[in-house]
């Protein structure tokens, strides 16, 4: 999760129709299971580790950001939330990677070393922006690296040590118009330097009319889609000894 890009959206993500809606769409990949720790990698404000341990799906969370400063971990840290810039090990039975292997070059080695971090049957709840002819200024304003299809998502995945569970595709409902507004950006761009994200703060009429259509498809469609959409997503186990044993 971009902490630029949450700097531009004005308030706290926790009200914004996107991350409400991926958030939701997190709770509705993990289930009802509950979760003593979570690992939130990349974690910028923490926003999702803040609606799991608000609703009681986790009881501790730990959000790991290299760019967080001195006083955001002092401040923003919690009986229930810490804040740290790195981790050397993990207990974390569920780990969040929202958004964050799409920025570095090695996206394998970056999953493999949480996934070598965390205890056998952990799960990792995995997303990446979807489909490299989506690729925009947004993307070059966010320094992504690539986008992926649920297949990349799922290679990387197995590459990386972990045995992927679920692939689906979700912002289905705003695929076309985001297919075609970011055809226009590439034509219109041409030589110029990405100044913005996509991602806007929005009024509410519209916040609440976004989150309203991503209810509507996260319970008719997002269990089923792997079709399209703008954002795939991957929900992962890491497997106990005996099971990666039997692989080699």
């Amino acid at each position: 999760m971009d902490l630029k890009e949450e700097r531009l959206i004005g308030g706290d993500p926790a009200s914004h129709w996107y991350y409400i809606s991926k958030g939701r769409a997190i709770r509705s990949l993990i289930g009802e299971a509950h979760f003593p720790r979570v690992l939130d990698v990349g974690a910028g404000s923490g926003v999702f580790s803040r609606m799991l341990t608000a609703e009681g799906i986790a009881e501790r969370a730990t959000c790991v950001d290299p760019n967080y400063t001195e006083a955001q971990m002092r401040t923003a840290s919690s009986a229930r939330i810490s804040y740290v810039r790195a981790v050397q090990e993990t207990d974390a039975s569920l780990v969040l990677m929202i958004d964050v292997i799409e920025h570095v070059d090695d996206d394998v080695a970056l999953v493999a070393e949480y996934a070598r971090m965390a205890p056998a049957g952990a799960r990792f709840v995995i997303s990446v922006p979807a489909f490299n002819f989506l690729w925009s200024s947004h993307d070059e304003f966010l320094d992504h690296r690539r986008r992926y299809t649920l297949d990349a998502l799922e290679k990387t995945v197995t590459a990386a040590g972990l045995k992927p569970l679920s692939m689906r595709y979700f912002f289905g409902a705003l695929f076309p118009a985001v297919a075609a507004l970011r055809i226009a950006d590439r034509a219109l761009k041409g030589e110029k330097e990405a100044t913005a994200s996509a991602l806007k703060a929005a009024p509410g009429w519209l916040n609440r009319s976004l989150v309203a259509i991503h209810d509507l498809e996260r319970a008719a469609l997002f269990p089923f889609n792997k079709v399209a959409g703008v954002t795939a997503f991957c929900l992962a186990e890491k497997p106990a000894l005996a099971e990666n044993a039997c692989a080699a």
